[in-house]
């Protein structure tokens, strides 16, 4: 497909701005899977060249990230297998089934997720009296993950929101460190698409070649503006985002 320099522009802006909110508060795929759109391409090509194309930000939005993660292996690895086998039922789910049925639940699940995300806090300390260890991940966190990952698969739109949500709810830790461990785990999602669709679906590789390495510049410094902020701005920010999300999507 043969594109304008304003087309060309605009896809490049578009996977800057995604980057950044992918790795700052997730659902950057609102701003890049629009703009494939409005260059010409099919909705379902868009669709599946978008997963391909933000993939790279999820790295640079994880590394961003890296003094963060420090202490965390205990938690990454396990959470890491359940995004691992998510992400792999997802993209199965999106090869042998229609979207519509799903898109329709969509809005429900991030508005439930802001809502988890806004009272978290008080959640965690009702837990936190109830509960012995909440620095590894339970069977509830690997489990809620594990779905997590599989809606990644399937619908990505503010993934990493209902992510940090289920981080926040069964992990005690301050939002920074946690936002650090959603973007990698973001990553891993991320990257299991971008495998499965390069390999099983059509992809528009002239897309990924102009949104991929603007998305990884855009990781990166939407990472670096993330650890700036406190937990309270951060969390405003984040649920006040997916609540545009929603309203963006339904329109």
């Amino acid at each position: 497909m043969d594109m304008s320099i304003g087309q060309v522009a605009l896809l490049a802006v578009a996977g800057f701005f995604a980057g950044a909110l992918n790795a700052a508060a997730g659902g950057g795929s609102l701003i890049s899977f629009p703009a494939l759109i409005l260059v010409g391409y099919p909705s379902l090509t868009a669709n599946v060249t978008n997963r391909v194309a933000v993939a790279p930000g999820y790295l640079t939005g994880a590394t961003g990230y890296r003094h963060e993660l420090r202490g965390q292996r205990k938690r990454i690895v396990p959470l890491v297998i359940a995004s691992f086998i998510g992400s792999l039922i997802g993209v199965g789910l999106i090869l042998a089934s229609s979207q519509r049925a799903f898109e329709s639940f969509v809005p429900f699940l991030v508005l439930a997720a802001c809502v988890l995300l806004a009272v978290q806090p008080a959640i965690s300390r009702w837990l936190g009296e109830r509960s012995g260890d909440r620095e590894r991940p339970g069977v509830g966190a690997l489990a809620g993950q594990t779905l997590a990952a599989v809606y990644g698969g399937y619908f990505s739109a503010a993934l990493g929101v209902a992510v940090l949500a289920l981080l926040g709810l069964f992990l005690d830790d301050t939002l920074q460190r946690l936002n650090a461990l959603k973007a990698l785990l973001q990553f891993v999602i991320g990257a299991v698409l971008a495998v499965g669709f390069a390999l099983l679906a059509s992809v528009a590789w002239t897309a990924v070649a102009i949104i991929a390495p603007a998305s990884m510049v855009g990781g990166e410094v939407g990472a670096r503006l993330a650890q700036r902020v406190s937990d309270r701005v951060l969390r405003v920010g984040i649920v006040a985002y997916g609540v545009a999300a929603v309203w963006l999507f339904m329109r």
